[in-house]
């Protein structure tokens, strides 16, 4: 992990160097012009410290003074830095207060930033993880901009969101799939539902395998506080696309409508776009998260075998059970859908009890 070290450096001007070294072999200024075919005041300027040594100065100091041009470089580059280090020390400092915006805490049990009680030593810490030369730049990069297009709720906060994204990124970076096939991830929906009726822990190992055959990558992060999203899709480029999901609930049905919400992105939207699955206010991303809906809901359940078993207006839990059967699909998936069509209620226990629940390894 590279980290920046801030000490206190003091700035020392080349010109002091130049100044101590005329005065040791009995040179002048004026005279250490003449040889220099400079102005008096230059020379004057670059001892107090107002004007820097450029290469042809430094090339032209070696010439009289015998010392190298590189020393001289060096001297005028370090002094430089050192006051660069400094101001930026003084932005680290009145960004400090942006630290709390961020699940620290959730980073550093990942691994993605140092344990540190300092503000400042976090503020770069931060700069280095979201790859900005400022925390204020984050709203204005692209691949977070998502983060902070989510509608304002209570106890949700963007900059916790922007941290989850790039948190998936950076995991999803170190993963190798093959090139992007459409055809290949349309073909395979089906084998890829097959796995909801194995343990959920092999069964996302499956799905990982025959998802980078498609050029996909599947991110699974715990989600940071303060974030409360299911899932999102990007593309990292045009050949590798991304699915993250958070294992925030454990109840099935979720999580299996979230997946296949995020596989509908894939197949039916632009590249460009960075999907969030909650929250969104701009009218043509709210369509399409609504068509991601539909294909995910049609994927799950047929949509004419679901109409004709709303009509028997039977939903007991043997019925349920049976067909759940039919279409070879979780029971929780069929609960879920007439909870959310309002068919029947949440606090149904009964039929609540075939919500099944996962434990996540």
């Amino acid at each position: 992990m590279m980290t920046n070290t801030y000490i206190s450096d003091l700035a020392i001007h080349p010109g002091e160097f130049l100044e101590e070294t005329i005065e040791e072999i009995g040179m002048t200024q004026a005279e250490l012009s003449k040889r220099l075919g400079r102005p008096q005041q230059a020379i004057n300027e670059i001892i107090k410290g107002k004007k820097s040594i450029t290469p042809e100065t430094a090339l032209e100091l070696e010439d009289v003074l015998g010392i190298p041009s590189h020393i001289w470089i060096g001297l005028e580059s370090e002094y430089q830095m050192i006051i660069a280090r400094q101001e930026e020390l003084k932005l680290m400092e009145e960004e400090s207060s942006l630290v709390e915006n961020f699940p620290y805490a959730d980073l550093v049990k990942l691994g993605f930033v140092k344990a540190t009680r300092k503000a400042i030593e976090r503020v770069d810490e931060l700069k280095r993880f979201f790859e900005v030369a400022k925390l204020i730049q984050i709203p204005q990069v692209k691949t977070y901009q998502a983060a902070f297009r989510v509608a304002s709720q209570d106890n949700v906060s963007n900059e916790a969101i922007a941290s989850w994204i790039q948190a998936v990124r950076l995991k999803a970076k170190e993963k190798q799939t093959e090139k992007f096939d459409k055809k290949k991830l349309k073909d395979n929906l089906p084998k890829i539902k097959s796995f909801m009726n194995i343990e959920i822990n092999e069964a996302i190992k499956e799905i990982q395998k025959v998802l980078n055959g498609c050029g996909i990558v599947l991110v699974m992060l715990p989600h940071f506080k303060n974030t409360k999203i299911h899932g999102a899709t990007f593309w990292i480029d045009n050949n590798k696309a991304v699915i993250a999901m958070t294992l925030r609930g454990s109840c099935s049905d979720i999580f299996w409508f979230s997946f296949f919400h995020e596989i509908g992105h894939i197949l039916l939207h632009p590249k460009r776009e960075i999907f969030l699955e909650d929250g969104c206010t701009d009218s043509k991303l709210i369509r399409q998260e609504d068509e991601a809906d539909k294909f995910a809901s049609d994927i799950l359940i047929n949509e004419k075998e679901y109409n004709k078993f709303v009509l028997l207006n039977k939903f007991d839990k043997e019925t349920i059970l049976d067909f759940a059967k039919k279409l070879d699909i979780k029971p929780s998936i069929i609960v879920g859908r007439l909870m959310h069509d309002e068919i029947i209620k949440f606090n149904d226990y009964q039929l609540s009890s075939l919500r099944d629940r996962y434990k996540w390894k």
